[in-house]
């Protein structure tokens, strides 16, 4: 790409191939996917933000991009559709779903009730994992891009820092028997955490008082509720994912300041003495445990990121291995 290019938009993002069909590839997503959605179950914590530390980030939100183009040729132009599903890394997405699948419908009472008993236990632990995996986003920039652009995207990190800052200090009561038109407009919106770190889903459905009838119809499976969610969520991500796919893509510097930015700001929602209206309280009898755990949680993602780098390393080398004529 030559100068002029490159000042017009951001470096374009190279994708990584297709994941190996192997036990040991399969298993490992199933984990990530996991993590994801428990993620996911937690008010505070970005779904999205997980995957970033996982590097499963871009992977789920190029093939999420593809499989949105698969839908479209089955409604065009069904003599593509061959070529159009071709593209899509259907281990990867199936592993990562099955993960996520298992986790959301086996420990959503399990996590809601540790949320709910060790409120400041488990913010402690999430605020140090959050507060950690800021770093991802900025990693992933082009430092000499960002370094052009200093004049926005400074002033674009505060910002969006001081909007999840604001956004994260709303809630609600919760809501009795709502309607499943309701359930459906919530869903499309919360999912969005999926595709966007910094922004809890699961927040997202506390702040609308939505986040106990949800939990509570995935405990009791309630199939209408939650056969309704899903359809909203899906219908989230195909509005949502290509837009961010393609901003991603074409400008990464100001869409990873934004990410960024809500990242820092939603660590608010995490901040561990709060009441129930989610004021901010000072620090308990027990800050020294707590800051400890925060500490951890930072610890676990440190560790996790380092080893995600580790074996992405491995990947490319194994790559360029067998490109390379023999």
């Amino acid at each position: 790409m030559s100068a002029t290019n490159a000042d017009a938009r951001d470096v374009q993002h190279v994708y990584p191939t297709k994941t190996k069909k192997t036990p040991l590839a399969v298993i490992f997503n199933i984990i990530r996917g996991g993590l994801i959605g428990m993620a996911e179950l937690v008010p505070g914590i970005s779904g999205g933000t997980v995957a970033l530390v996982l590097g499963l980030y871009e992977r789920a939100l190029h093939n999420g991009d593809r499989l949105i183009d698969l839908i479209k040729v089955l409604i065009k132009d069904r003599s593509k559709v061959k070529e159009a599903a071709a593209k899509i890394d259907w281990w990867f997405l199936g592993a990562v779903g099955v993960g996520m699948a298992v986790m959301v419908f086996s420990m959503s009472s399990i996590l809601h009730a540790l949320v709910e008993d060790y409120p400041e236990v488990t913010r402690g632990l999430f605020l140090g994992m959050v507060a950690v995996s800021i770093l991802v986003p900025l990693g992933m920039m082009d430092m000499r891009d960002a370094k052009k652009r200093l004049a926005i995207v400074i002033p674009l990190f505060l910002i969006c820092a001081v909007l999840g800052f604001f956004g994260t200090s709303f809630t609600s009561a919760p809501r009795t028997d709502p309607s499943l038109i309701f359930v459906f407009i919530c869903a499309a919106i919360a999912v969005c955490a999926l595709v966007l770190p910094g922004v809890s889903g699961s927040f997202f459905l506390l702040a609308v008082g939505m986040y106990a009838p949800i939990m509570e119809s995935l405990s009791n499976r309630d199939w209408s509720v939650i056969g309704v969610f899903i359809l909203g969520a899906l219908t989230g991500v195909i509005l949502f994912v290509k837009v961010l796919s393609y901003v991603l893509e074409y400008h990464r510097t100001i869409t990873l300041t934004i990410m960024a930015g809500l990242m820092l700001g939603s660590l608010r929602a995490l901040w561990p003495w709060q009441d129930a209206d989610a004021n901010l309280l000072a620090p308990g009898d027990n800050a020294v445990m707590i800051f400890s755990i925060v500490i951890l949680g930072g610890v676990i993602v440190a560790a996790l990121m380092f080893a995600e780098r580790v074996s992405s390393k491995n990947i490319d080398s194994e790559i360029v291995s067998e490109e390379q004529p023999r």
